[in-house]
């Protein structure tokens, strides 16, 4: 990854040790385990969730465990051994907890009101690249192996216009965050990368997200967006009590009515809120993986050990 590596390091191995310290066996009732998803660097993830771990301890009643994994799979790991009840994934990580673990969705993110969002192909603004057929003998950064708007829908993208990574790329990286991403075409590390949109006209950006000089900004440009993706998602296990998972599922809801629980959520995510999903919402995604040419299988093995 190009982020850094040493604060994953420590991260994932926090969590090896609580995976193995923490069995069912000797699990309090009165603790509600909850994963988030790497979406950037795992220590920032985990400073900003917890305002939202505090509100769920207060209405609860229960002391609330946060999980921050090293990469998107793990937390598809922590769900699949019974690990956690409550997680925050993308699109693909559901895809494929839906897959291996006893696992509900219940709710999607929104942001404007819309429940969905985009990848986006970018590269310096000054890189000559103007389509995605001008990557061929370009170098590339994808994200996190499992990440919906990093790899998967790009890889589908490319696949469509005839263009294999492996081949057609002088070299792929893979950053393991959006902001590693996007920091990496900045300083010219690849000539291009994938990463997310909130909207297909560049108004609402992960560059923008992470870029905190607009100068800077104006240096990155899209070369392309996907279809709308249907957007994150929150699960819950299935052997959690149906009363406390009902709760959780409320206590998110009022939350997106609420402005200081929106902000919550936007530092967390760059989200507003939720509305109730169905399973069936993320049909398109499952359709992805198949068009990549990405068994869902596969993207989990590969993780294990």
């Amino acid at each position: 990854m190009l982020a850094p590596h040493r604060s994953r390091f420590f991260i994932a191995l926090l969590v090896i040790l609580c995976l193995i310290g923490c069995g069912d066996s000797g699990r309090s009732t009165k603790v509600l385990r909850v994963g988030f998803v790497p979406a950037e660097d795992a220590q920032q993830v985990m400073q900003n969730a917890q305002p939202i771990v505090d509100i769920l301890q207060k209405e609860l009643g229960m002391e609330i465990q946060p999980f921050v994994a090293a990469d998107y799979t793990g937390v598809v790991e922590a769900l699949r051994v019974n690990k956690l009840d409550v997680a925050f994934l993308t699109p693909a990580s559901y895809v494929l907890a839906k897959n291996e673990a006893n696992v509900k969705v219940v709710l999607k993110s929104e942001r404007k009101g819309i429940a969905s969002y985009y990848a986006a192909i970018i590269t310096r603004a000054d890189s000559g690249i103007q389509r995605l057929e001008d990557l061929r003998g370009k170098t590339f950064a994808f994200g996190d192996a499992l990440s919906t708007t990093g790899n998967i829908f790009p890889r589908k993208m490319f696949k469509e216009r005839g263009i294999d990574p492996v081949r057609d790329f002088k070299q792929i990286l893979y950053s393991g965050g959006h902001d590693a991403t996007v920091l990496a075409v900045l300083n010219g590390k690849v000539d291009a990368g994938a990463t997310y949109a909130n909207s297909p006209d560049s108004d609402d950006t992960a560059w923008m997200r992470y870029l905190k000089d607009p100068q800077d900004v104006k240096k990155i440009r899209a070369i392309a967006f996907s279809e709308p993706i249907p957007a994150d998602n929150l699960v819950i296990s299935g052997n959690l009590d149906e009363a406390i998972a009902k709760r959780v599922e409320e206590i998110f809801l009022q939350l997106s009515l609420d402005p200081k629980g929106k902000q919550m959520m936007r530092d967390l995510y760059q989200i507003d809120g939720f509305v109730p999903a169905t399973d069936r919402d993320y049909d398109s995604v499952r359709q992805a993986f198949e068009i990549a040419g990405i068994p869902l299988k596969a993207s989990l093995q590969r993780k294990q050990p």
